[in-house]
């Protein structure tokens, strides 16, 4: 199984410092700045959207250059190999896959020479999936779970609530237990003889 990560809506407050660290851990190591996940509010809960790490992961079958691969029990992109066909994004489930631009690091904004006029301006946002710019390479992003930290998921680690939390076979293993000692309590509770349930014929069971 997959890790993967998951939040609790009773503990997240909407505060955003998840998507400031995932941001700025992955802006560190080179990559699209872009938070990896994003908060979701109805009106009385908060919680962080992201990347379910499918087992059978949807975005990884259509990505025609292998760019999304099942790496250390995550699924993985490639920045350096997309190519921005933006597939995946279309072929996520769950929404949970959005694009990014990346332009030489030395190529300032409206650059022009006597050879080129200046570029269009773009247009106003529509979707990452139909935004264009001149010049920018579109690259998709999505949680890739810090498997370049040592520390973990940096969303993980800054929650000021520990509202987010990674969940592996070992998580689910004492979950699992955890919920037969429960049932196996629950069980041994003797009903009292006036209250025990009935059956059809109205004698006890």
């Amino acid at each position: 199984m997959n890790r993967f990560v998951i939040a609790d809506p009773n503990l997240c407050f909407g505060c955003n410092t998840c998507m400031a660290a995932c941001s700025e851990a992955h802006k560190h190591e080179g990559l699209q700045a872009a938070p990896r996940l994003v908060i979701m509010r109805s009106v009385d809960e908060s919680a962080p959207h992201m990347c379910h790490q499918c087992e059978d992961a949807p975005c990884a079958t259509v990505c025609p250059v292998n760019a999304i691969r099942h790496e250390g029990e995550a699924i993985v992109l490639n920045e350096s190999r997309c190519i921005g066909c933006k597939l995946c994004a279309i072929a996520c489930p769950f929404g949970a896959i959005t694009l990014s631009g990346s332009k030489p690091i030395d190529v300032a904004d409206d650059v022009a020479t006597p050879l080129a006029a200046l570029p269009p301006r773009p247009a106003p946002s529509v979707s990452p999936l139909l935004d264009w710019r001149p010049g920018v390479r579109s690259v998709a992003v999505k949680c890739d779970l810090c498997s370049f930290r040592a520390e973990g998921p940096a969303c993980v680690e800054t929650c000021p609530t520990k509202a987010i939390m990674v969940v592996c076979d070992e998580a689910l293993a004492l979950a699992s237990n955890r919920k037969r000692q429960l049932t196996a309590v629950t069980n041994l509770v003797e009903w009292p003889v006036d209250s025990a349930p009935k059956t059809a014929a109205g004698g006890n069971k």
